[in-house]
């Protein structure tokens, strides 16, 4: 995950308060990792209106929409994690991950994810963990 996860797109104490607050932080991160265009974070709204993107364990990914796909500039994610979950649609989000997948690697993203947030024992160490470098260790480990 590291070569999609840059520490620098890891918050360990989100500040939103709202489903669209929390979106707009993960998307801005992947912006400023300069993995998506702008315009990016307006799909990632879209999407949501879709379709919810809590996925379960406390996750939420949300990520653009299909159409979206032109303003991604290399496959990347987010992670964000909040002390106070942030009510996603009536369910708790403790963690957000933005997603920018480039062509098809949205599906292996999601696989990796889903194995990391399966898995109760690693969900405590995300929830615990003290630095960047401890978010990478958790993510990089899946799949290993």
């Amino acid at each position: 995950m590291s070569q999609v996860l840059d520490p620098g797109a890891i918050v360990l104490e989100g500040q939103a308060s709202s489903r669209d607050a929390a979106i707009d932080e993960a998307g801005q991160l992947l912006i400023a990792a300069q993995a998506v265009e702008p315009s990016y974070l307006a799909s990632m709204h879209e999407r949501e209106t879709s379709v919810s993107t809590f996925m379960g364990n406390g996750l939420a990914i949300p990520h653009g929409t299909n159409e979206a796909k032109s303003a991604i500039r290399r496959t990347a994610i987010s992670f964000v994690r909040y002390a106070e979950p942030i009510d996603w649609n009536g369910n708790p989000a403790e963690f957000v991950v933005g997603i920018a997948g480039a062509g098809d690697d949205h599906l292996a993203v999601l696989s990796r994810l889903a194995e990391v947030f399966t898995d109760e024992a690693q969900i405590e160490r995300l929830r615990s963990a003290a630095t960047t470098d401890e978010v990478l260790e958790v993510l990089d480990a899946v799949g290993a």
